[in-house]
C-alpha cells in the first residue's frame, strides 16, 4: 500500500532508500497495531488502527517531507547566495589589492619627489637662513654707523651751542 502512495511521490534520495522507507512504513503499521492490543490487555480499552488510518499516516509523512524539503532547499538557496557573496567579496578584494599594490608603487614614487622637494626647500631655507644672517650684519653694521654719526651729530649740536654765544658776541662786535 506504501509502495503504491509513495511510487510517484518526488523523494530525493536513491531508489533502495526509497524501498526501505515504504518497507519502514509498513513495519511502523504493524507495530501500532501491536501496541493498540497491548494497551487493550493492560487497560481494557479498544484503540483501532484502520487503513484509513495508515493512509493518513501516508499522507502525513508525504505533507511532512515535503514541507522539510521546501526548508531544505530554502536553506540551501540562502547558503548559495552566502557563497556566492562571498565569492564576490573575495574578487573584489583580490581586484582591492591589486589597485593597493599600484597605488603603493606610486605612493613610492610619489614619496621620493616629495623627498626630493622636501630636501630642495630646506636648502633653500638655509640659503634665505644665511642670506637673512648676511642682511642682519650689514644692517647691524648700517645701525652702528647710524649711531655713531647720531652720536657725532649731538657732539657737534652741542659744540654749536657753546659756540653760539661767542658766534653772537663776534657778530656784534662786528656790527
Amino acid at each position: 500500500v506504501s509502495n503504491y502512495f509513495l511510487s510517484d511521490f518526488n523523494m530525493v534520495c536513491a531508489p533502495p532508500v526509497k524501498t526501505e522507507v515504504v518497507e519502514t512504513m509498513g513495519l511502523f503499521h504493524d507495530i501500532v497495531s501491536e501496541s493498540c492490543e497491548n494497551y487493550f490487555q493492560r487497560y481494557r480499552r479498544r484503540a483501532y488502527v484502520t487503513p484509513k488510518s495508515y493512509l493518513s499516516f501516508i499522507n502525513g509523512y508525504k505533507e511532512f517531507y515535503a514541507e522539510k524539503l521546501h526548508s531544505i532547499n530554502e536553506q540551501a538557496e540562502r547558503m548559495q547566495t552566502g557563497l556566492s557573496k562571498l565569492m564576490e567579496a573575495s574578487e573584489s578584494v583580490a581586484k582591492l589589492s591589486k589597485d593597493l599594490a599600484i597605488k603603493e608603487k606610486e605612493l613610492a614614487v610619489t614619496s621620493v619627489k616629495a623627498d626630493k622637494v622636501l630636501e630642495e626647500v630646506k636648502e633653500s631655507a638655509e640659503a634665505a637662513t644665511k642670506i637673512k644672517l648676511e642682511v642682519q650684519a650689514v644692517k647691524d653694521k648700517a645701525q652702528r654707523i647710524v649711531d655713531a654719526i647720531d652720536i657725532e651729530k649731538q657732539e657737534a649740536e652741542r659744540k654749536l651751542e657753546a659756540a653760539k654765544p661767542a658766534l653772537e658776541e663776534a657778530e656784534e662786535a662786528l656790527k
